[in-house]
């Protein structure tokens, strides 16, 4: 079955047949985690890198930042039996799109949030595609951990 993640929200599975999609990465982060002993895996489409700029927000929808969502995804993934040790980790998106002068550099801190999260948890990615000026599309098929990007170049395993 095929699961589509929107924006600030996420999805896990310990279902073979399950592929999880998130569409429109652009300044925000896609991160795809999956644990093969367990056979569980998940996606996050986060938004915004710091809670702290909308606590009350953060609150009713913790998948919208970084720093709340990465834990909540991580969480969700080892109430279905996922290791933190096994985990292995892709991120992708932290595009600068609709922001040619770089005012915002809403892509860089959301990248860079969430490198600080993964290095005081101990987390490392396996592989990543951030940053540039394109969109992307990301996928995970639960059955294999495989995932795989979609852009304007083409489709290329991640």
């Amino acid at each position: 079955m095929r699961h589509v993640v929107g924006v600030s929200e996420m999805k896990v599975s310990r279902s073979e047949g399950d592929i999880i999609v998130t569409h429109s990465l652009g300044s925000c982060i896609g991160v795809a985690i999956y644990d093969a002993k367990a056979g569980v895996g998940g996606l996050l489409h986060y938004q915004l890198p710091l809670s702290r700029e909308n606590p009350d927000r953060a609150q009713e929808n913790p998948c919208m930042y970084a720093d709340t969502g990465i834990p909540h995804l991580f969480k969700a993934a080892y109430s279905l039996g996922a290791d933190k040790k096994r985990m292995i980790v892709k991120v992708a998106g932290g595009a600068r799109v609709l922001d040619n002068n770089n005012f915002f550099n809403i892509g860089q801190r959301n990248y860079i949030a969430l490198k600080k999260i993964f290095w005081k948890n101990g987390v490392f990615i396996q592989g990543e595609d951030v940053g540039g000026e394109s969109w992307r599309t990301m996928h995970l098929e639960i059955g294999t951990g495989r995932v795989w990007i979609k852009n304007s170049q083409g489709m290329y395993d991640l």
